[in-house]
């Protein structure tokens, strides 16, 4: 077995309704090894949310104060003064210990992301099969208003025009096989070279192949 000496970052994006937050919990739920990226925000906790497990909550003063001093990975401006960033510590230290996590974010973090972490960060699009099928996804939510539709379509214009940052490209057209597909990157991505001691596994290989081990 070869050891691992870098866990696998999947940065995943796509336009707003693609149900990119979908296949990454499937993925979780399959593979519970896997950590999630929990974001930073200035805003306050909606019913039902937890501190530390669907973000970290934070006064805009303290926010503004991890700036300054470099402490995320990439962060922006939402909705007026909302701020959201993504933590650098507990990154590098899942990924040091050998682990893998898993950050949803648009392009925008993810093109800071890269520029971070270099090709250390895998970076996933996913993508509807069609804009009609984007369009109906937005509009069977039922839960936002057609000027708020027409805003998460311009978003999605923006994410598409940027898919070619992406090295890997998931149409979510049937959930079970886009799910397929996010775990066959995740597998792929364990299994690169540059992730591995492969130097000493080889090394072993070829002191046994010396010694005649196994003749």
């Amino acid at each position: 077995m070869i050891d691992r000496r870098q866990g696998v970052l999947l940065v995943v994006s796509g336009p707003s309704g693609v149900g990119k937050g979908t296949v990454i919990r499937r993925l979780l739920a399959a593979h519970p090894e896997v950590r999630r990226s929990v974001s930073c925000t200035t805003r306050g906790a909606r019913q039902g949310e937890q501190e530390g497990r669907d973000y970290h909550f934070v006064s805009p003063q303290r926010f503004e104060q991890m700036q300054q001093q470099g402490e995320f990975l990439e962060w922006a401006v939402v909705h007026k003064d909302l701020k959201y960033g993504t933590p650098r510590a507990p990154v590098q230290q899942v990924l040091g210990a050998g682990h893998d996590i898993v950050l949803e974010i648009d392009y925008q973090g993810a093109q800071a992301v890269r520029e971070q972490l270099g090709e250390q960060a895998v970076l996933v699009f996913i993508t509807p099969p069609s804009w009609q099928a984007l369009l109906q996804r937005l509009e069977k939510r039922h839960t936002e208003a057609p000027e708020e539709i027409a805003k998460r379509l311009d978003s999605a214009r923006r994410e598409i025009s940027n898919m070619a940052m992406y090295e890997y490209i998931i149409v979510n057209d049937q959930l079970d096989e886009a799910v397929i597909a996010l775990e066959a990157v995740l597998l792929a991505e364990r299994h690169m070279r540059k992730r591995t001691d492969w130097q000493q596994l080889q090394q072993q290989l070829l002191q046994q192949a010396e010694q005649g081990q196994g003749q």
